[in-house]
């Protein structure tokens, strides 16, 4: 990121849509943000059809008077390209730039993000309406951010039409050289009479009658990312034109579900990385994805990053929409300043009154100012003005987790061993015993730097490149502790199984060889060794220099390795051929970690209790959030003060209150956390 955010100490605010609501209501608006302590607020998302009421003729008289408003009340605008929604006009003169899904079927207009992300027609009308945004509004004072866009990829990450396959064709030209018998052998068409003579025989992988080539559906995940990012990189390019020194963001969406675009491509392009998240209402720890996903975000990012989008209370778009509880709002958002977000916002300001997202919590909720949301709301913004100092601090982590898109969807194609091996289960199932002990943890690409690690855990790695390959082995040949899971390694960025033996590409450095698999089926748990169980997968493991560690006591295997440990060069590297429970795999790794000198943020951490350390210039910031509803005493450095009150803490220690947050400053520790 090179440019920066020209909002003092924690941004503060959300989505605000004042074209939803008589004009009368904006001076309430300026007048409550106030109140709450707003700071910044994201304009003009979804206002295409109102700022273009045809193609080529522009109002902004309702803009200007927004801006100047924000701008004369002291609120920064992150102004927003409104191109996630066209208006009807445009898909009347353009049916063509409709999205067509697998099944051939051509989807209409009437919500959002319902356009072909490869249309020329869409392109040129958004670059349209951004360069009008651009010429107007690049020197306005209250304008300290270019949004662009909305969560790209949301509602139409692929579209499977004619204009589509086009730029697949061309896209996949560029990345084979133009060269037809390169992408033959890469994605192995001698297999079921798949050859392709000419480029113009190459298709999206539409509705088939079987299962499709699995590097055909890499590779056009691929390019959907892609095509999307060329979208974003087209805006932004004109946005900086126009104001070289503003920084432009578009919001990720690094959550459970959402998988479409490889974010380790898309973060360099922007110049500040921001993040929607969402809670589940099915999820009973929904705090560890709120960390999952915070760390990951600043991973991305390199550093702090932005919170665009999270909810005060319910959302609408799920089965049942739990509303938060007690202390929970305040308790989400500071986790996610815990993780390296130094802006907070939400979606939206002021509840919509009507529209799909009628339902959705906002700041100010249908109830009003009447309401615990909105004093929660007031309240929050008090504690984002007493960390203001907190802003710009890193990362002490020196456990590492690898994560890659590449492999999350070539895991998830169809015919694999088995249906039941998910990624993000994989990861959180291996992420949350270091949760749980309070030990901080960067995610990587396979490639990455890994110098500032001394522990580095791959829970999926199933394709990785040779260079990916060797950068992971080599670290553990260095020094350093690699963890790898089962299934990984196994095939190459083509998706070509690499033969001689699973785990692929990690055989050597682990010390094992396994010759074949032997995923169980669902509620078939083996027994291990040393006592607790195992399930989802086991395989047939041979030691080839690696000692075994525990073996599986009954099933198919019983007598096999099941976790191994290999002196590697200078090095150890640990293999898992098999997830163990919660129990036996949290201890495994605390035993790794120790082995590591990997030291959790606290020690002695209480079970439900959150511990993240953000690193500044001068000194350490503690923060401890009890998610147990029971509280907590922590023992702290000598000298620590809690931001939130501004007292020292007595005895060096802090009372963390039942379901509540504590933030110390910290004398820097020589050291700090290992």
């Amino acid at each position: 990121m090179n440019r920066k955010l020209a909002v003092k100490g924690i941004a503060y605010g959300g989505d605000y849509n004042p074209e939803q609501w008589p004009e009368e209501v904006w001076a309430e608006d300026m007048r409550l943000m106030g109140e709450a302590g707003v700071t910044m607020v994201s304009v003009n998302i979804f206002s295409w059809a109102l700022l273009e009421p045809k193609e080529g003729v522009f109002d902004f008289s309702r803009l200007d008077r927004i801006l100047d408003m924000l701008y004369a009340h002291g609120i920064a605008a992150d102004l927003a390209t409104p191109t996630a929604a066209p208006p009807a006009w445009f898909f009347t003169a353009h049916p063509e730039a409709l999205p067509v899904d697998r099944d051939g079927r051509r989807l209409s207009y009437g919500s959002r993000q319902t356009f072909c992300p490869s249309s020329p027609a869409y392109r040129e009308a958004a670059l349209r309406i951004t360069r009008a945004l651009a010429e107007r509004y690049a020197d306005h004072p209250a304008v300290v951010m270019w949004h662009i866009h909305n969560e790209y990829g949301c509602h139409n990450a692929e579209c499977h039409c004619d204009t589509s396959a086009a730029a697949f064709r061309r896209w996949l030209r560029a990345r084979y050289g133009d060269d037809l018998a390169a992408l033959n052998d890469a994605w192995g068409t001698t297999f079921w009479s798949q050859w392709y003579y000419d480029w113009d025989e190459i298709l999206p992988p539409r509705a088939t009658g079987a299962v499709p080539n699995p590097t055909h559906q890499l590779d056009w995940r691929r390019f959907c990312s892609d095509e999307l990012l060329s979208l974003y990189t087209a805006e932004r390019d004109v946005l900086r034109a126009a104001a070289p020194a503003t920084p432009a963001t578009t919001n990720f969406m690094v959550m459970y579900n959402f998988d479409a675009l490889d974010y380790w491509r898309w973060a360099p392009e922007l110049d500040i990385v921001s993040n929607d998240h969402y809670l589940r209402s099915t999820d009973p720890e929904s705090e560890i994805d709120i960390a999952l996903s915070g760390d990951l975000t600043r991973s991305l990012a390199g550093g702090p990053w932005l919170l665009m989008e999270h909810s005060t209370g319910a959302v609408n778009w799920q089965p049942v929409n739990r509303a938060k509880t007690p202390g929970e709002l305040r308790r989400n958002a500071l986790a996610h300043v815990a993780r390296g977000a130094d802006g907070i916002a939400y979606f939206q300001w002021r509840a919509a009154k009507a529209g799909a997202e009628q339902w959705h919590s906002a700041m100010l909720p249908h109830a009003g100012t009447d309401s615990r949301i909105w004093q929660d709301v007031v309240r929050l913004g008090a504690d984002l003005r007493a960390l203001a100092e907190v802003r710009g601090s890193g990362s002490t982590a020196r456990t590492a987790v690898v994560w890659d898109w590449n492999a999350r969807w070539a895991l998830e194609l169809p015919s694999q061993p088995s249906a039941e091996v998910r990624y993000l289960d994989l990861v959180r199932a291996w992420y949350e015993p270091l949760w749980r002990a309070g030990v901080a943890v960067d995610f990587v690409r396979p490639d990455a730097d890994l110098s500032a690690y001394r522990l580095v855990l791959a829970p999926g790695l199933y394709l990785v490149d040779d260079a990916g390959a060797a950068n992971l082995t080599s670290f553990a040949e260095r020094g350093g502790t690699l963890v790898v899971g089962f299934h990984s390694g196994a095939v190459d960025e083509n998706c070509h199984v690499r033969l001689g033996g699973y785990p692929g590409a990690f055989r050597e450095a682990l010390g094992v060889r396994t010759d074949e698999l032997f995923p169980l089926l669902p509620g078939e748990p083996v027994g291990l060794s040393g006592g607790g169980r195992a399930s989802l997968w086991s395989e047939r493991v041979r030691l080839d220099g690696a000692e075994a560690v525990t073996t599986y006591t009954d099933g198919p295997l019983a007598g096999v390795p099941a976790v191994t440990r290999h002196t590697y060069g200078a090095g150890r590297a640990w293999y898992l051929a098999t997830l163990p429970d919660a129990g036996t795999l949290a201890a495994l790794l605390e035993r790794v970690r120790a082995e590591a000198g990997v030291r959790p943020v606290v020690d002695g951490l209480p079970d439900g209790v959150e511990a993240v350390r953000r690193r500044g210039t001068d000194a350490d910031y503690v923060f401890l959030l009890d998610h147990t509803g029971q509280g907590a005493e922590i023992p702290l450095a000598p000298g620590a003060v809690d931001l939130l009150t501004g007292r020292p803490l007595p005895e060096n220690t802090a009372v963390v209150p039942p379901g509540g947050v504590v933030v110390a400053r910290e004398p820097q520790k020589l050291f700090g956390e290992t």
